[in-house]
């Protein structure tokens, strides 16, 4: 039986009638051909190819795939595959959608633009392929809930790329917060500040760079000329193909926001900015932005800045849970617990714990979703639901911010005109909106 024949069986009456590779390992067996999961990478530029490498760690995973509308991207990337795989990739597509009608792909990685991630990714559920999705998840309300109906439409496994949710010490840092110890919590404050991240100065529109599919890269988003501030990395600093700070870092950190507090929808939003580092440069994104959460007892706070790295307690980014007997502040180097001193008496024990992990939070999470794709499990540690909900809840941050008004939200409207216009993106011909 093929691997691909293993997936669609399981999928339809059980893994556990099967011979999962996991199982086989863990007898002292090696993984054979037929068990190889064959990836296919559309997006080969940026964290799509960090992705791409951590699967490749894995010795049952196989790439056969790479599509990009970039040439010399495509064919680089294809060079230093070989090299970490020890085989050529078979197949290399500058339009993404051969890729996705390849039957011999059992898993699709998602590496695009934001603007793309919904149309890629609907398509590869209708496929019948398993989803790495990069994050956000979707660049507007209404994807991510196309993208979840897809995903549970054709019973397809998506992982998305927050992978803070398999590193074990923001977990135990969850799991503190969750024993009550803290005391009450007022608030969470969510912060990044990326002092690594340089104003981006105005460019003249150009010619597009030879073997650069740039209408394809367009795809969905509005007809404009080329220009190379809103192309490759700096796209995100722009309305039409994401949302600055907010969605980059916000779906990672407010996440844990959430989670620590098993919270979901908010009672109101309101948020303030703007360009004040840099008012004259070619973002449209702020690069300073305060959003206030009310929730029934606290808010959640979230903080950015580009250009500078003093956040709070002497960190760049994080989550800090403040408490009535104590703080505890975790970001990615790990996570401590500042006691309360009132009046000289402290009210809790101080706690620094650095993780030994090892920084390995990708990898765990590309396991995570490998083991999945093989027991047929579809609650990933970032599953598509997870994924989804913080990428709305990023989005109404940045709907708050760009109507200047204090919103409430129920779910599915804000019952205002201005705010629910940015609920959904306008395709652009002859792409469409996916119906599902």
């Amino acid at each position: 039986m093929t691997r691909r024949d293993f997936i669609t069986k399981a999928s339809v009456m059980g893994a556990g009638l099967y011979a999962s590779p996991i199982l086989m390992r863990a007898a002292g067996k090696e993984v054979g051909a037929n068990d190889k999961i064959r990836v296919g990478l559309i997006g080969c530029k940026g964290m799509g190819f960090s992705d791409l490498s951590a699967f490749l760690g894995n010795p049952e995973v196989e790439c056969i795939a790479l599509a990009d509308i970039d040439q010399e991207v495509l064919d680089s990337r294809a060079a230093e595959t070989e090299k970490i795989q020890g085989k050529k990739v078979q197949f290399l597509y500058k339009d993404w959608r051969k890729l996705i009608d390849n039957k011999d792909v059992d898993v699709v990685i998602v590496g695009t633009p934001d603007h793309w991630h919904c149309l890629q990714l609907v398509a590869a559920c209708e496929a019948g392929k398993d989803v790495y999705c990069e994050k956000p998840l979707g660049n507007s309300i209404e994807e991510c809930n196309i993208m979840v109906r897809a995903a549970q439409k054709y019973n397809r496994v998506v992982q998305v790329g927050q992978w803070q949710r398999s590193d074990p010490h923001w977990q135990d840092a969850v799991n503190f917060v969750h024993s009550g110890k803290l005391g009450k919590i007022r608030t969470i404050r969510v912060f990044s500040y990326q002092g690594w991240c340089p104003s981006i100065p105005v460019l003249p529109d150009e010619e597009v760079p030879a073997g650069v599919d740039y209408d394809m890269w367009l795809g969905p988003a509005p007809k404009r000329p080329f220009n190379r501030n809103r192309f490759h990395f700096t796209f995100r600093w722009f309305w039409d193909y994401a949302g600055g700070l907010m969605t980059d870092w916000g779906v990672h950190l407010l996440d844990y926001a959430l989670y620590g507090m098993n919270v979901t929808a908010p009672q109101t939003i309101m948020a303030s900015g703007g360009k004040f580092g840099y008012p004259d440069d070619a973002c449209e994104t702020p690069d300073l932005l305060q959003t206030v959460y009310t929730f029934g007892g606290f808010t959640v706070l979230w903080d950015h800045a580009i250009g500078i790295n003093d956040g709070a307690y002497g960190r760049t980014h994080g989550v800090a849970f403040v408490g009535e007997n104590g703080t505890l502040v975790v970001d990615r180097g790990g996570w401590e617990v500042i006691p309360e001193d009132v009046s000289g008496t402290k009210r809790m024990e101080a706690i620094e714990h650095h993780p030994s992990y090892g920084g390995g939070g990708l990898n765990l999470h590309v396991k995570n979703h490998l083991e999945c794709i093989k027991s047929r499990n579809r609650a990933c540690n970032a599953s598509i639901e997870i994924g989804a909900h913080i990428a709305k809840f990023s989005q109404l941050g940045n709907i708050a911010y760009r109507t200047g008004k204090k919103l409430t939200w129920d779910g599915k409207s804000f019952h205002d005109p201005e705010a629910d216009q940015y609920l959904c993106k306008t395709y652009r011909e002859p792409w469409k909106l996916p119906k599902i």
